[in-house]
């Protein structure tokens, strides 16, 4: 049997070690619902609330409103309160007769019955995350 130095028994381990652990990657498998309440506009339902223990609020949730270059809301009153983040491109905004542009990572607030209307006047997608918080 030849002999085996440190290096090479090093060696040997870690492809041993990196072989044992290299496995097929399987898709994450996510639930959620698809609506198009406005052209160029996607909004992407997740399924699943989850129990809140924020006082006054019963269940959270989470959605993504997805915005095409171009397009824009009607500017509803809220539903809820909720709790929004720029994860992608740039919008602006118009909250309650206040405007102002949400960059990547900005987040801002809105509270029930809070009238928003968001506007991608951008060359880029844009992507909204709401956290929805129920009463």
């Amino acid at each position: 049997m030849n002999k085996i130095d440190r290096r090479s028994a090093l060696g040997i381990g870690l492809a041993a070690a990196s072989a044992a652990m290299m496995k097929p990657a399987a898709a994450q498998t996510t639930g959620y619902k698809d609506t198009t309440p406005w052209p160029g506009v996607v909004v992407r339902a997740y399924d699943g609330e989850t129990p809140s223990i924020i006082p006054g609020f019963k269940t959270v949730s989470m959605r993504d409103l997805i915005m095409q270059p171009g397009s824009k809301t009607m500017g509803p009153p809220m539903e809820n309160a909720m709790v929004c983040h720029m994860t992608e491109g740039e919008l602006q905004l118009d909250q309650d007769g206040k405007p102002f542009t949400a960059k990547k990572n900005f987040v801002w607030t809105c509270n029930k019955n809070t009238k928003e209307q968001a506007s991608n006047v951008s060359n880029a997608v844009a992507v909204m995350r709401i956290t929805d918080l129920m009463a």
